[in-house]
């Protein structure tokens, strides 16, 4: 690759690269842009995509966006930030906790669970305006919010009628459609990429495992079955993989399920690591790694062998979400 970086009209800076490959002896890429210094790192981001992108046949994720939440004392943040951890912005701020934040499939919204009522309730929030609505607040706990494909609806973990089990309901808000009706707790949905399943964590068995139903509603199927605490599936985004959080021996690991093969794969070494979450292409997962007592994030690749930390401002760094690919 080949570059350079020149002034511009206006005080903007043009910046210019080339991708070659040598043994070829073939350019693979040109590009141009003409920016404002401000847009320098987002640009920087564009150029590793794109190159990423012609190298692997992946597109790339480097101009992506993640969520998590920042705990300090008593002060919870909800926080966006580039998919590195740096330019990070305080979209929320509070003295209650935040948790479970989840984009919306096209990048517009985040819906979370709020405790400002002095209880949890899932709220969802428009990122360009700053507006909020409720789509959840009824008696007992509401929680785990996980957006439809087509953004539209969520999945959430009421309790409202007892035991929590799985609701759908408009993510304008509205009457709730009870999906499950087990013995047990049912929680911590995730629609599959197509909108065809949702997958869930269920104590129906006698212990949390991993279980799959229709979305339009039927009989559940339990996916895993190796230990004794499966919990929080996210899937891949080609639908072929779950991500979840398993406890072995005391310590609790990022591990994967092929759901053709059944096969699990343990990714992270940690002793408490959760909150898994795809990389839009499919290649990474984004979770929480518990350092020293407080929450970092981390990163490792689906088949476990690269494996990264993040940098993140001072805090407890909790449930991180990694956001869609960028529509422009």
């Amino acid at each position: 690759m080949i570059g350079k970086i020149e002034p511009a009209a206006e005080g903007r800076v043009e910046v210019r690269f080339r991708l070659f490959d040598v043994q070829k002896q073939a350019q693979l890429a040109s590009f141009s842009y003409v920016v404002a210094p401000a847009q320098l790192r987002a640009t920087a981001h564009r150029i590793a995509d794109v190159i990423y992108e012609k190298l692997t046949g992946d597109k790339g994720v480097f101009s992506t966006k993640i969520t998590y939440v920042v705990k300090r004392g008593t002060r919870y943040e909800l926080q966006v930030s580039d998919a590195d951890g740096f330019n990070a912005q305080s979209v929320l701020a509070s003295n209650e906790p935040i948790m479970s934040p989840a984009w919306s499939p096209d990048g517009s919204r985040l819906a979370y669970v709020s405790f400002d009522q002095k209880k949890p309730i899932v709220v969802v929030q428009n990122l360009a305006q700053g507006t909020t609505r409720v789509v959840a607040a009824y008696r007992g706990n509401n929680s785990a919010p996980a957006w439809s494909p087509d953004s539209r609806t969520l999945l959430v973990a009421l309790s409202k009628d007892g035991l929590t089990q799985i609701y759908r309901v408009s993510s304008s808000g509205g009457d709730v459609e009870r999906l499950t009706d087990s013995p047990g707790i049912d929680t911590q949905p995730a629609y599959s990429p197509d909108g065809q399943w949702i997958a869930f964590t269920s104590d129906r068995g006698g212990s949390p495992q991993i279980y799959k139903m229709p979305a339009a509603g039927g009989p559940a199927q339990r996916l895993t079955f190796d230990g004794s605490y499966n919990v929080g599936p996210r899937y891949s985004p080609d639908g072929k993989t779950i991500a979840f959080v398993q406890r072995d021996a005391g310590r609790y690991r990022i591990a994967s399920l092929e759901l053709a093969t059944g096969q699990v794969t343990v990714l992270t070494d940690g002793i408490l690591d959760d909150s898994p979450t795809f990389a839009p292409n499919g290649k990474m997962v984004l979770y929480e790694a518990q350092v020293g007592g407080r929450g970092q994030l981390a990163a490792v690749s689906g088949d476990g062998r690269v494996r990264q930390r993040l940098t993140s401002a001072a805090g407890d760094v909790q449930d991180p979400a990694w956001g869609p690919l960028p529509t422009n």
